[in-house]
């Protein structure tokens, strides 16, 4: 097994007011300005909504993997994250992330095992991790009628 793996986002202003990233391991750019409140252009991701959609990416990815791992089966999971950005000594900085994740199950003897799952996932997350703002997590279970069986193995974020 590798002991280490290399990941590569190259970006560059494009044209007055954004940008574009481009990833190694994606064939297609994003463009990206900075927030409206910031002098940025409406309609475009900024820095801030792709740090919270890598911790959202991180935390859904992390917790397929443990489900797979775990042979845990689920209807569905929906990921929220939120932050809060605020002024301090040296400008501004992110003072709070939230995680909301909302699992559904088809089993309600299957509930205490979904929490587990769900916290374990928080905590192993590698870019939750790599971040040093405090960060907030919730979640909710929901049962539903019917659970998903996963099928392939994914290895853990």
């Amino acid at each position: 097994m590798e002991s280490g793996h290399n990941y590569r986002v190259v970006a560059w202003w494009s044209s007055g007011k954004t940008g574009l990233a481009k990833s190694d391991s994606a064939p297609n750019a994003i463009h990206f300005t900075a927030p409206p409140q910031f002098g940025g252009v409406e309609g475009r991701w900024t820095p801030e909504d792709l740090m919270l959609g890598a911790v959202a990416g991180c935390y859904t990815t992390t917790f397929r993997a443990l489900a797979e791992y775990s042979k845990f089966a689920y209807t569905d999971l929906e990921v929220e994250v939120r932050g809060t950005i605020g002024k301090v000594e040296s400008g501004y900085a992110f003072s709070e992330i939230t995680i909301h994740a909302k699992l559904s199950i088809g089993d309600e003897a299957e509930h205490q095992r979904a929490r587990r799952l769900l916290t374990k996932a928080k905590s192993v997350c590698l870019v939750s991790r790599a971040l040093s703002v405090a960060q907030k997590f919730e979640s909710h279970v929901e049962v539903t009628a019917s659970a998903v069986e996963s099928n392939s193995a994914v290895p853990v974020a």
